[in-house]
């Protein structure tokens, strides 16, 4: 069996994964920055080369909306390749290259650091996970209305299922850019939001926004989707099943 290190394994698909590697047999360090014994803070990269000392594989999980993104990759990769690492996977969201989107051109910016590093690499792209929609959905839920993007659709997916196929591709042979991976219907928001209102036992009115700039029409014209690559079986009321207690 071999020795991996997940960057942000602390996170939601951080934990599962690292679970279900530890389930396989296979020797687990979780890298996030309270994290002990390998606290760390890939933005500065104090600490790393320890963690990844005598490691086989890096899957990396960790990001942060707020910047910094590309510096930590460029720490992670460098501390991969004096380590000797043979493979590094790369977790990614479908649409980072057709929606304009700051956090999403960050992460395509990633993608070439590792496509570029020199090592062996797999980069799988995903559509939102499940647990993402509905804390939008609770956010919003907070206030009298619902305000939701008008004319936006999503195809959230269950994150255990990209867990599952991360471990996978993360314990075979690196294999580039594999094919993208979505979730098993793209539903519009409304729709998910009626949805949540419906397990959740809230009442709230719906209302769809119109929002300015280009990101919001790089989603309305779906750029986030892979209507081509539904393979994700769980659908959100499934999801939603296991969150919320039957109401009798």
């Amino acid at each position: 069996m071999t020795t991996i290190l997940v960057t942000g394994g602390t996170g939601t698909l951080g934990r599962r994964l690292t679970e279900r590697l530890r389930a396989d047999g296979h020797e687990v360090r979780v890298l996030s920055r309270h994290s002990r014994p390998y606290a760390v803070d890939l933005r500065e990269g104090t600490g790393l080369a320890a963690a990844v000392a005598g490691i086989d594989t890096v899957v990396h999980c960790a990001t942060n909306t707020r910047g910094g993104d590309e510096q930590a990759a460029r720490h992670l990769i460098e501390a991969a390749r004096r380590a000797g690492a043979r493979h590094l996977a790369y977790i990614s969201i479908v649409g980072v290259d057709r929606v304009p989107l700051g956090y999403y051109r960050t992460k395509l910016a990633v993608e070439g650091l590792i496509e570029e590093s020199g090592l062996g690499w797999t980069v799988l792209r995903t559509t939102q996970f499940h647990d993402l929609v509905l804390q939008v959905l609770q956010g919003s839920a907070k206030f009298p209305v619902m305000l939701l993007p008008a004319q936006v659709a999503d195809q959230p997916i269950e994150v255990e299922e990209v867990a599952a196929y991360l471990a996978e591709l993360a314990t075979g042979a690196p294999a580039g850019r594999v094919p993208d991976m979505g979730g098993p219907e793209i539903r519009t928001f409304p729709e998910l939001a009626r949805a949540y209102l419906r397990a959740s036992g809230r009442r709230r009115p719906v209302l769809n926004v119109r929002l300015p700039g280009k990101a919001y029409r790089g989603f309305r014209a779906g750029g986030h989707l892979t209507p081509e690559r539904a393979v994700g079986k769980v659908t959100f009321e499934q999801f939603l099943a296991g969150r919320f207690p039957v109401r009798g």
